[in-house]
């Protein structure tokens, strides 16, 4: 199971961030987890929102180099060494995480990690092997 997980190429200059999330706010779109790598020079801001789709179309309307890439999504609890357990199982199947980024839900006590992983499939079903069923996009927005 996967989520789509949106990825915005950011000019870094004052403002652009902002017209990013003045765009999704105007139509409506809900942000829930974001994560931002930058160089001198510009930014990728990776974004899980409410409508992919309609948010994909809506930033690319607006001028912005956008892309939609699939990403695992775990829920586990909000403790010491909870990530670890999961990335010692992904490690463990040989599989290579080119990033994460992780944030706190609404629910007492749970967060959330998002992976971007080189086979999806692959890290699925070492996850599901192993008692830890990735979400689906439902449970993020």
């Amino acid at each position: 199971m996967t989520v789509d997980q949106l990825s915005v190429f950011v000019e870094n200059k004052p403002g652009h961030l902002l017209e990013i999330t003045e765009a999704l706010g105007e139509a409506g779109i809900d942000l829930r987890a974001l994560s931002i790598g930058d160089t001198a020079e510009f930014g990728v801001l990776r974004l899980i929102v409410s409508e992919a789709d309609r948010a994909l179309a809506v930033l690319r309307e607006a001028g912005f180099t956008v892309s939609l890439t699939q990403v695992l999504a775990v829920s586990l609890a909000d403790t010491p060494g909870s990530l670890s357990k999961i990335l010692r199982v992904i490690a463990g199947a040989g599989i290579n995480v080119e990033y994460l980024y992780a944030f706190v839900t609404r629910k007492s006590g749970g967060a959330y990690v998002v992976f971007r992983v080189e086979d999806n499939a692959a890290a699925t079903a070492v996850l599901d092997k192993n008692g830890i069923v990735p979400v689906g996009p439902e449970e993020l927005i």
